[in-house]
């Protein structure tokens, strides 16, 4: 049976936000759990942090404030973005075919082929968002990413900014070691504490794990196994390394989930998902698919923060 594939559909507001969730919180970073998500902005979020110096004194008679609270703020902006997109109906049709006859290795079905057109262009739209979230830059399309902003913060010197290097197998151990001793001492024991990594230095690890680097765990690696193993929960000093696809090759960033937001408006107005089909219109086996949405990257405590090789 022929695939009938008029697809002109259209969601706003509230009805578009399981399809914008798609798009937005089905990349890795996110989908995993990795950052906090703020799902409800509609402009702008303050992040606010709260400084307290000595709380505990002697104890008196009298009443005496026995430290000062110090408050800062940073802001998330949720930037507007926009997809538009025309492709060739014949571009999915077998694939669609294949699906709705039951020879495909899809488990579940979509219901429509309109269904099916957005979940394939969401995905390419998914895999964007985690480019941006870590190395995005505020040009056309993109937001700001975690590495964008922390090379322009000012605040972010010193020694918990690690200019870094190539990282290989044989240098990788090294490399994680100044990460690791560079991170607050307040931080260490906290559950949520991830270095998250580039594909590259993740893969070198796993290579020195497997014995092929210089870290002492000689030709078998790790478990005597070499690199026929599978090592789930990589981990360097009882931390959590985490490889990100948006993290250039050679990157960094040390600090803790609850530190790192991603922010949009899942309920906002301005949220619209749209299929249109143009042979009713020109006659072509053409149809537009639109999406409007808004997205944002920030962190609230600078100095909780270690990076290594932003400037490389």
């Amino acid at each position: 049976m022929a695939t009938t594939v008029s697809i002109t559909s259209s969601y706003a507001g509230e009805a578009a936000s399981g399809y914008v969730s798609a798009m937005l919180l089905s990349g890795n970073t996110i989908a995993n759990g990795l950052i906090e998500v703020k799902p409800n902005i509609k402009f702008k979020e303050v992040l606010r942090r709260l400084e307290i110096d000595s709380i505990v004194a002697n104890a008196t008679c009298d009443f005496a404030d026995t430290s000062t609270i110090t408050t800062t703020e940073r802001t998330i902006v949720p930037k507007s973005l926009q997809v538009n997109l025309e492709v060739c109906k014949t571009s999915f049709r077998n694939d669609w075919d294949a699906i709705s006859m039951g020879i495909s290795a899809f488990d579940n079905v979509p219901k429509t082929f309109s269904d099916y057109v957005i979940g394939q262009i969401s995905a390419k739209i998914a895999a964007k968002t985690e480019i941006d979230v870590w190395s995005g830059t505020a040009g056309a399309g993109e937001f700001d990413g975690f590495q964008t902003l922390l090379v322009a913060d000012s605040a972010h010197t010193g020694s918990k900014k690690i200019a870094g290097e190539a990282v290989t197998a044989a240098n990788v151990t090294t490399q994680l070691g100044l990460v690791i001793d560079a991170i607050p001492e307040q931080l260490l024991q906290d559950e949520g504490l991830y270095v998250y990594v580039a594909n590259n230095i993740y893969r070198a690890y796993k290579r020195a794990l497997g014995g092929f680097g210089a870290s002492g765990l000689g030709a078998n690696g790790f478990d005597g196994k070499g690199n026929n193993q599978d090592i789930d929960a990589v981990m360097f000093d009882g931390i959590k390394i985490v490889p990100v696809n948006g993290l250039p090759s050679n990157r960094m960033i040390a600090t803790t989930k609850s530190n790192l937001f991603f922010g949009t408006g899942l309920l906002s107005d301005y949220n619209e998902v749209k299929t249109i089909d143009m042979a009713d219109l020109d006659g072509s086996q053409n149809f537009r698919f639109i999406a409007r949405y808004t997205a944002a990257v920030q962190y609230a405590v600078v100095e909780d923060i270690v990076s290594f090789g932003l400037a490389l």
